[in-house]
């Protein structure tokens, strides 16, 4: 038998794709519609698809590799109900997932990576640096089984966990084919949001591809010494560009993007700052969406006073800016991404010192 990690990922294939690996089997095409409708259902081990010969159950166990993403820990919040996941991958790395309720639906904040390379000063995900990407199957497991494991209908999407969605730009596309698809989830573009800190070498090519999701810009700080000094991804971009790619991605798409602005004590949150930032905003007219910082404890960084916050609102919307500020879930289940797999690691490696 040919080894797990040699084996093809059937979770990553489309339907049509499933297709020509069967015929390639010399098997009928609506035996590939009835495995991708078991993988749907959650199911991980061909000898479970009941509805298939042994002799076909032995030919796709030898040709593909079945994985369950294992919870690892599982937060439910006593405050309103948020859930944090930590899943173990098939190499024994492991991501986060979270679950929030809000009057419009669920919502999956799903990871693209395990770890990342971007470096942002106030962030727990990047702590450790990048680990790997996550194949498409790996983050739609992390929807069909936070679905599953908690009961709650996922409607909304944010590709808002560990890892830079753009720094993994092929799988990433393809788990949105993947979720989008009218014989899977099903899960509209519409009511999927992606998060970037501004890899603007892709905006253009995800501009083309027209997918009608909303484009969230990690922006953090409007200047460059600001923004360089607390997300190294800036250098080498610089805001202007950053602005610039998100006008031309604007005008392709029609998407409106978002800002997303995470409000840090003393370093970002001056009235000179949501100034510049109105600036920004309109330029691209953009919605800002306000993130009271999670503190991280790794971190020195603290979150913005409630004074300096209604400031900063009232500067943004006296300009005609639309603001938003983001309502904080899962306060008292280590919130901020990143934060439960650091508790992971550090207790790994205690173990180890032991």
């Amino acid at each position: 038998m040919t080894d797990a990690f040699e084996r093809k990922d059937i979770l990553s294939l489309l339907p049509e794709e499933l297709e020509a690996e069967f015929a390639a089997l010399g098997e009928a095409k609506f035996r590939a519609a009835q495995v991708f409708q078991w993988l749907g259902r959650g199911v991980r081990d061909f000898e479970g698809m009941s509805n298939l010969s042994k002799e076909l159950r032995q030919k796709l166990n030898d040709r593909f590799y079945l994985y369950e993403p294992k919870v690892l820990s599982k937060q439910v919040s006593a405050i309103d109900g948020t859930i944090k996941y930590l899943w173990e991958l098939r190499d024994g790395n492991a991501v986060e997932t979270v679950v929030m309720s809000y009057k419009h639906g669920n919502t999956v904040c799903v990871s693209s990576q395990v770890g990342c390379r971007q470096g942002c000063a106030f962030c727990a995900s990047t702590i450790g640096g990048l680990v790997r990407n996550l194949n498409a199957s790996e983050i739609l497991d992390e929807v069909l089984f936070s679905e599953l494991d908690s009961g709650k209908k996922i409607s909304n999407i944010v590709l808002m966990g560990i890892g830079e969605p753009l720094d993994n730009f092929d799988n990433v596309m393809r788990f949105l084919e993947l979720v989008n698809h009218p014989k899977g989830m099903n899960i509209g573009m519409r009511h999927i949001s992606l998060s970037t800190c501004g890899i603007i070498e892709r905006f253009d090519e995800l501009a083309e591809r027209d997918l009608q999701l909303t484009l969230s810009v990690s922006l953090h700080a409007p200047d460059d010494e600001t923004r360089s000094r607390i997300m190294p991804a800036n250098h080498g971009r610089g805001v202007e560009k950053l602005i610039d790619a998100c006008r031309v991605y604007f005008e392709k798409t029609g998407r409106r993007i978002s800002f997303e602005y995470a409000m840090i004590d003393g370093v970002n949150d001056s009235p000179e700052q949501a100034k510049l930032l109105a600036r920004h905003a309109k330029a691209v007219s953009a919605h800002v969406n306000l993130i009271p910082l999670n503190h991280v404890e790794e971190r020195q960084f603290q979150p913005s006073t409630p004074e300096h916050l209604k400031r900063f609102i009232k500067i943004l919307e006296d300009d005609g800016v639309n603001v938003t500020v983001r309502r904080r879930l899962g306060s008292d289940v280590d919130a901020s991404c990143g934060q439960l797999r650091r508790k992971m690691q550090k207790t790994q490696r205690g173990g180890q010192n032991a």
